[in-house]
């Protein structure tokens, strides 16, 4: 699936380098070459979450492959809206459909998939309404503006949309899929695969896009603790998954503090504070010259 969107958009002609990108920020483009009004109309449709009428592992299955058409639009544009969508498109064949597939693996048919489906939903939802014209959720919001800003660097671009699926989305596809303490185990299982495949994400965003990841990717999940991140030894591999493992047990409590009515409140607040806290970081990063 990786390899054809691949082949796809080295085939597609008419592409642009990020660097000669068009600045319109109108629907059609995003720093690449504008796509059609039935490539517009066809992302629109396949981001229609309305539509998917299925439940459990069929509607996640049906969703996942919404995404990659949608990706494959996008790439094959080398619209920067794809610089997410890439990496997303790539775990999501890699580590969550054979995960979820595996009963051994993840017992309970009835959380498991919903949870994947709850976060992938959340960034349709927010793809159609950037197509339609209408308002997306203020993490997305900052990312989508940020695909339209063709000077800035492709990495930049991509974090931000990884910021807002795992520090605002997940959270909440934690309390909308009805998460409780006995599932823990099977959230880091899924969790823990998609880390396991970071690589996918690095060299995809940097083949296609020209956007090396690698220092943000580090940085957004061990801090202080990037120099200990360097090359692909198994100790670097071990030590990112433990910091995604630990990022994410942020995520799970904000979550499951999601679906206390007393405290909700106050921990949307933190949650909306943590992006945008995170993206100030990413910005100082790349206004230095490290992404």
């Amino acid at each position: 699936m990786i390899a054809s969107i691949t082949a796809l958009v080295l085939l597609s002609p008419g592409h642009v380098s990020p660097g000669h990108a068009s600045t319109d920020s109108t629907i059609s483009v995003a720093c690449g070459t504008p796509l059609t009004a039935n490539e517009i109309d066809d992302v629109v449709e396949l981001s229609d979450t309305s539509t998917l009428t299925d439940s459990g592992l069929p509607r996640l299955e049906a969703a996942v492959d919404r995404h990659r058409q949608i990706t494959e639009i996008l790439v094959a544009h080398r619209d920067w809206r794809g610089l997410f969508s890439i990496g997303l498109n790539a775990v999501e064949y890699e580590a969550v459909l054979p995960l979820q597939r595996d009963p051994a693996a993840l017992p309970d048919r009835t959380w498991s998939p919903e949870v994947s489906y709850d976060l992938l939903a959340r960034y349709l939802r927010n793809v159609h309404a950037e197509f339609t014209g209408t308002p997306t959720d203020p993490a997305w919001a900052n990312y989508f503006a940020l695909t339209k800003q063709c000077s800035s660097s492709p990495a930049r671009v991509a974090m931000a949309g990884y910021n807002a699926h795992l520090t605002v989305d997940l959270a909440h596809a934690v309390d909308s899929s009805g998460t409780n303490p006995e599932n823990i185990p099977d959230f880091y299982r899924i969790v823990d695969s998609i880390a396991v495949k970071g690589d996918s994400i690095v060299t995809l965003t940097k083949s296609l896009y020209n956007g090396d990841l690698g220092p943000l990717w580090r940085f957004y999940f061990v801090g202080e603790g990037l120099d200990l991140l360097v090359g692909n030894d198994q100790p670097s591999r071990t030590l990112l998954r433990a910091a995604d493992s630990g990022y994410n047990t942020i995520t799970l409590a904000h979550g499951f503090a999601l679906q206390n009515p007393q405290v909700r409140g106050a921990t949307e607040q933190q949650i909306d504070g943590l992006w945008r806290v995170t993206d100030s970081a990413l910005q100082v990063l790349s206004d230095l010259g490290g992404l």
